[in-house]
């Protein structure tokens, strides 16, 4: 599903934060896993969650799917995604990551003007390519851990740090200065605005949810586990260190092996068929992880893209 991202309106964010603040005095580690002290909270956070999204989020995003042309649909996600390019440009440079910055920059200028304040995505025919970068992953590239899962009211999965994150994605965003200047004509247009973002977005989930529902044994595993790599596959854009000593052994002994017996891009060994002299790599049996977009705090999948 990404990538693109979501706004949380202001008071729902500072919701969560009063509740997650309380939630540090009450939460104990009795449990198993101690990436999952909060086990009990999140369960049920999820569950709530769940239910405001069957009651209110489900219901209004198929309401708006059947009466907004596709074109419509297009635009208006074109333009949150300008507006995030603004908190994405200004991480690119907190990482480091200056070239990337002024691809970023460039796409929000070329879409701010060219594309009518961001509606048509016309960087894209120039190739600067959309990038994923928001302050958690800033954090996490300065070291800073993660810390135990935690699922935030309305917000949905999260960690300490990329519930920080939160804090600074907001305060990189427009919107945030709109609501909070704007008087009441400004907030009011802010949570017009927070309130069609998310319904785009729930409405773009629609294709991916039975295959969570229907493919998952323990969902609440399930969600967990792929929201927990997909944001170390971003804070290390796309090369998460191993845990595993043999992989890593593996790794480093595969200077020896033939180079198409290798798969660099997940460190580990490729699998292959031999014919006469000539080893042939089978494809990747392995996709990507069904990755949870922190960004908006909703569940996605994302299919591999082909290799041109």
């Amino acid at each position: 599903m990404i990538t693109q991202k979501t706004t949380i309106h202001k008071n729902l964010l500072l919701t969560s934060v009063a509740i997650s603040m309380a939630l540090g005095g009450c939460a104990t580690t009795t449990g198993s896993d101690p990436n999952d002290v909060f086990h009990g909270w999140n369960q049920g956070t999820q569950s709530f969650n769940d239910d405001v999204d069957k009651a209110v989020l489900k219901p209004v995003a198929k309401g708006y799917m059947a009466v907004t042309p596709d074109a419509i649909d297009e635009g208006v996600t074109n333009f949150f995604s300008n507006l995030n390019d603004i908190g994405v440009t200004v991480n690119d440079l907190l990482q480091l990551k200056f070239l990337q910055g002024g691809m970023d920059l460039s796409r929000f200028v070329i879409n701010t003007t060219a594309g009518v304040a961001g509606v048509f995505d016309v960087a894209k025919l120039v190739d600067l390519p959309k990038h994923d970068e928001d302050f958690g992953q800033t954090l996490g590239f300065w070291g800073v851990p993660a810390g135990p899962y935690l699922v935030l009211p309305f917000a949905g999965p999260s960690s300490p740090r990329d519930f920080v994150g939160l804090i600074g994605d907001a305060l990189l965003n427009p919107l945030t200065y709109v609501s909070a200047f704007g008087g009441l004509a400004g907030g009011a247009a802010t949570g017009g605005a927070n309130a069609l973002d998310v319904t785009d977005t729930r409405a773009g989930l629609m294709s991916t949810e039975k295959v969570v529902n229907e493919g998952s044994v323990n969902r609440y595993d399930f969600i967990k586990n792929a929201y927990e790599q997909h944001r170390e596959y971003l804070v290390h854009d796309g090369n998460p260190p191993s845990n595993d000593p043999d992989v890593e052994e593996e790794v480093d002994s595969s200077s020896t092996a033939p180079a198409e017996m290798t798969n660099t891009a997940n460190n580990k060994a490729m699998p292959s068929t031999t014919t006469g002299t000539t080893t042939t790599p089978l494809p990747n049996p392995s996709g990507p992880a069904p990755v949870i977009n922190n960004s908006k705090h909703l569940l996605e999948l994302t299919a591999p893209e082909e290799k041109k």
